[in-house]
């Protein structure tokens, strides 16, 4: 059967148009809410939720799950089931990342869903409606930003990095003197999505990022010729029973052995 694997299971292309379709209505519903006051609760007495979070995190379900009846789900405003793990493949989906940015009528938030199937991410997208953009990677085919082929930068004398400070001063002095630091990127998915596009060169990730944050963006800057990696110098896996990471390291090349190195110190972790 054309689109369908041996397993009975929908190709990743397919997955991807349905990812890309239902991230692009997504983002249209949460833009109805984008500068507008929307009402907004607190997480954990932290982290803030909107109704615009909600409004897309349902249109995403219902959407996604009509489609795929038998993948899983995790996304960062549904409680999590674990039912999931019985699944072979798992939407995962963050239907705003970059909530608090989204909330100060700040452009760079997105919509990012992905699908991922054994810990790794099949296809990914991330819409990023207030800036006009949207993101999106197949693996093993390449990565996409408003149709054309992204790619991260060549090695530069000044290599231009994000993330908290206290990692980025553990660098080594060399690089150090050379390097730009970045200014705050409020979506942790956009961060990624910047390397992937050239914009800017590495980042670091502060520990308790979750799956929904990185699972599309990590796939498209993979697909650009770059990487994320956890403390062991390894891509971290998603949709399993443990969705909370540590330090990473997210870049290319060298640059990227240098932050590697960084987190893999004992009192980085």
């Amino acid at each position: 059967m054309p689109g369908v694997d041996e397993a009975g299971l929908a190709t990743a292309q397919e997955d991807l148009a349905l990812l890309r379709d239902a991230a692009r209505e997504a983002g249209a519903i949460a833009m109805r809410y984008f500068g507008k006051s929307p009402e907004v609760w607190m997480k954990g007495g932290t982290s803030p939720v909107s109704e615009a979070d909600y409004a897309a995190d349902a249109y995403l379900r219902e959407t996604l799950l009509k489609a795929r009846p038998d993948y899983g789900w995790l996304s960062e405003e549904t409680a999590d089931d674990l039912s999931r793990l019985k699944a072979r493949r798992t939407f995962v989906v963050d239907p705003i990342d970059g909530t608090r940015a989204f909330l100060a009528g700040n452009a760079t938030w997105c919509v990012s869903v992905a699908v991922v199937e054994r810990g790794r991410s099949l296809a990914g997208v991330l819409d990023c409606p207030a800036k006009q953009e949207t993101y999106w990677a197949v693996s093993g085919s390449g990565a996409f930003c408003n149709g054309s082929r992204i790619a991260v930068r060549l090695t530069r004398p000044e290599p231009e990095v994000a993330g908290p400070k206290a990692l980025v001063d553990q660098l080594p002095v060399g690089l150090l003197e050379r390097l730009r630091r970045v200014a705050h990127v409020p979506s942790l998915a956009y961060r990624l999505a910047m390397i992937a596009a050239g914009t800017i060169d590495a980042s670091f990730v502060k520990p308790n990022s979750h799956d929904w944050d990185i699972a599309a963006a990590a796939l498209i800057l993979s697909e650009a010729g770059g990487e994320v990696r956890d403390s062991s110098g390894h891509a971290p896996l998603f949709a399993r029973e443990k969705i909370r990471h540590g330090s990473l390291a997210a870049g290319s090349g060298e640059l990227l052995g240098a932050l590697s190195s960084v987190i893999a110190e004992p009192n980085t972790l």
